[in-house]
């Protein structure tokens, strides 16, 4: 047993959808989660800048003494460097296995789409984790510059039209590949699953990335003892590095719950 937090960064406010989904599937848990609101979108950046952000992020959960780090950014998770994942101190996963399994799993026509960031894409992570597990597979993925911004603005604003134009762009190759399966290979993206269900009709499953990146940890976590004995439920600690102010909103959009408080810090 282990009574220290999980760790949990995303770019931005998304990895919140990872958060809600470890708070029920493990309420006892601690949770400290951090979004680099300020450096959002992650997704346009090079691979470089991507490997000094992680390390940012890393270390500041890393000083805050958590025991398991979850990556729930899938920029990162598909960008991240080995040697720069074997130097962290604690277990970590990103989103990449754990939702190309699932994704495998629940593919009955082989036919497999994938949105991600235009980053996460040109990584081709997602697909050689499918062709991995399955040569056969058909991989279709897009990359979706526009929604991560869009989903961020609707925590707070109507920008439906738009976002609902950007969504009918990217997802009109998957309904037309025939996928039955389709990976939302960013942690905002089950935020408007409603609306891609609507697109592609109740027939292509969805897979979140987040939340089976929360189950991997889960199970991880049980297999090395390091599940807390805690009576919970925890309150999470979040931090952002810009506009605290605004969070309170954004949570209870991403959370289904509201917390008004936010500590700003530096990275």
């Amino acid at each position: 047993m282990d009574n220290r937090a999980v760790g949990v960064f995303d770019s931005g406010l998304g990895g919140l959808t990872s958060v809600r989904e470890l708070r029920r599937i493990l309420p006892n848990e601690k949770i400290v989660f951090l979004g680099d609101t300020l450096r959002i979108p992650y997704g346009t950046r090079d691979r470089e800048t991507l490997h000094v952000f992680a390390e940012d992020d890393f270390r500041f959960l890393l000083s805050r003494d958590v025991k398991y780090i979850i990556i729930a950014c899938g920029t990162v998770s598909s960008n991240i460097a080995a040697e720069q994942l074997s130097a962290v101190p604690v277990p970590v996963t990103g989103v990449i296995k754990p939702a190309a399994e699932a994704a495998a799993a629940s593919s009955s026509n082989g036919i497999i789409g994938v949105i991600a960031t235009s980053a996460a894409v040109q990584s081709r992570a997602y697909e050689e984790k499918l062709k991995d597990l399955d040569p056969s597979f058909r991989v279709v993925s897009v990359p979706c510059p526009k929604l991560v911004p869009l989903i961020e603005a609707e925590a707070s604003e109507d920008v439906g039209t738009a976002l609902d134009e950007a969504l009918k762009e990217y997802l009109l190759p998957i309904r037309d590949a025939g996928a039955d399966t389709l990976i939302l290979g960013c942690t905002h993206y089950p935020l408007v699953s409603e609306r891609i269900s609507s697109f592609l009709g109740d027939s292509v499953t969805l897979i979140d990335s987040g939340a089976e990146a929360a189950r991997a940890a889960r199970d991880e976590m049980s297999a090395l003892d390091l599940l807390s004995s805690g009576s919970g439920p925890e309150v999470p600690e979040f931090f952002v590095t810009s506009a605290p102010e605004r969070f309170a909103e954004a949570a209870e959009h991403f959370l289904g719950e509201r917390f008004s408080h936010a500590d700003l810090v530096y990275i």
